[in-house]
């Protein structure tokens, strides 16, 4: 039995205070179920400051990031913030973490750009120690990245045994720790370049997405069933041409109009093209969680009211 869809916006600031307060609510009303952050050092606000407002402005509305980079706070500290705005909001927190890949924050920062397997396991350490803290209340754990001696996970969480947990990647190894320790999954292209250019673009061709769900799948072995399967689009368009569109932005990506309508992270069409598209994928990938831009969410709001919950 396919998973019911949910829709989510990935959105990173406003022009102002009420702006801000006022997308939430926007977001709510038009049924999205999450209103998600990046956690980047560029022009966007603060994520956790950003959440906690969002979440006071709505009343159903879920929030988190998109994802919190690991490397940025030390997860006794994340967890005490996440299990903070998980009991404020009664329980409306998708906790996204991950092991960092722009390469630029890291430069800006100052803070160690190490290799991808160290801020993997360094992330593995960090969901070790955060869950501990929200599930059992207490944390001791000794690791290559750290030591916790009796950390107090306080306050508890609203939700039991922990915040939901989403982890996203494209890669094998950071898949296969969101099939064993996540809720929810995101399948993404493979950011190991630390930016967005060519090998991203090639590692988001279709057949990369079957080998992703074989890796989740072999991973995740009896629990397969109970994770949602999330895909963070990159192109949303209501458009009536949509071979046109897609025969005008392959070459963008060296890829034939073919290929680029297969492609999981874009959505162009008339409104049922769209729908029927995504149950298609819900049945091929059985992705039922759809981010959308900050930029298309208005547009895109009537494949959200045919499709969420069904």
């Amino acid at each position: 039995m396919p998973k019911p869809f949910r829709f989510a916006v990935q959105t990173h600031s406003a022009a102002d205070p009420k702006a801000w307060r006022d997308r939430a609510r926007h977001i709510e009303a038009l049924g999205y179920s999450t209103m998600y952050i990046p956690d980047h050092f560029g022009d966007q606000y603060a994520p956790l400051v950003a959440l906690t407002v969002a979440a006071e402005a709505t009343d159903t509305l879920n929030v988190g990031a998109l994802v919190f980079d690991n490397d940025y706070r030390h997860p006794v500290v994340l967890a005490k913030e996440i299990a903070t705005l998980d009991l404020i909001s009664a329980g409306r927190v998708e906790c996204g973490i991950g092991a960092g890949w722009l390469k630029t924050d890291y430069d800006e920062s100052g803070m160690a750009y190490d290799s991808p397997g160290v801020r993997v396991s360094r992330m593995e350490e960090g969901i070790a120690v955060m869950k501990a803290l929200w599930s059992e209340g207490t944390a001791t754990f000794k690791g290559e990245h750290y030591t916790v001696i009796n950390a107090q996970g306080l306050p508890r969480p609203h939700t039991t045994p922990h915040p939901k947990i989403l982890i996203g990647g494209g890669g094998k190894r950071v898949l296969s720790i969101a099939a064993r320790e996540a809720d929810i999954v995101g399948v993404n292209p493979n950011l190991k370049s630390g930016y967005i250019g060519p090998e991203v673009a090639e590692s988001a061709k279709v057949e990369y997405f079957h080998e992703r769900l074989g890796w989740v799948r072999d991973a995740a072995g009896g629990r397969f069933d109970e994770l949602e399967l999330q895909v963070l689009t990159f192109v949303a368009q209501i458009v009536p041409n949509r071979r046109e569109m897609f025969e005008n932005l392959a070459p963008l990506f060296g890829i034939t109009a073919d290929e680029a309508e297969q492609v999981p992270l874009v959505m162009v069409g008339t409104v049922d093209e769209i729908c029927d598209t995504l149950r298609q994928r819900r049945e091929t990938f059985g992705f039922n969680y759809i981010v959308v831009q900050a930029d298309a969410y208005e547009a895109f709001a009537p494949v959200v009211a045919k499709l969420a919950g069904t």
